[in-house]
């Protein structure tokens, strides 16, 4: 069965670190995957944060989220290395794995709870 699990979320203070994972299951983070992660703060729509390409050599970042969050991704797990956090970094991430030969093996996991106190 095919699935995404994040993990790594929690409660930090303002100006704290930290690391999001994201672990793939039936398939693996090859070239053949875009990988993306995505928040929903409270009362807001989902939003793209950070996204790299199958090959990793490209990233591209949300204007909130730049200079402050890192993506990357192995084999088996994608990251989002998240630093300076701030109370508008409040959110569930999730993580998103689409396919560049199979568009319809588009992967999304059950989202992991940040919760930044000031």
């Amino acid at each position: 069965q095919v699935h995404l699990v994040e993990s790594g979320g929690g409660l930090v203070r303002s100006g704290g670190s930290l690391t999001l994972s994201c672990a793939a299951s039936g398939f693996t983070f090859s070239s053949d995957y875009a990988v993306s992660w995505y928040r929903q703060r409270p009362e807001h729509e989902r939003e793209l944060c950070a996204a790299i390409t199958g090959a990793g050599g490209t990233t591209n970042y949300a204007d909130s989220v730049t200079g402050r969050f890192t993506i990357s991704k192995d084999k088996n797990k994608a990251y989002l290395q998240m630093n300076s956090l701030n109370t508008e970094d409040t959110a569930m991430y999730y993580c998103n794995a689409i396919s560049y030969s199979h568009i319809e093996d588009d992967y999304w996991g059950q989202g992991t709870q940040v919760t930044v106190s000031s």
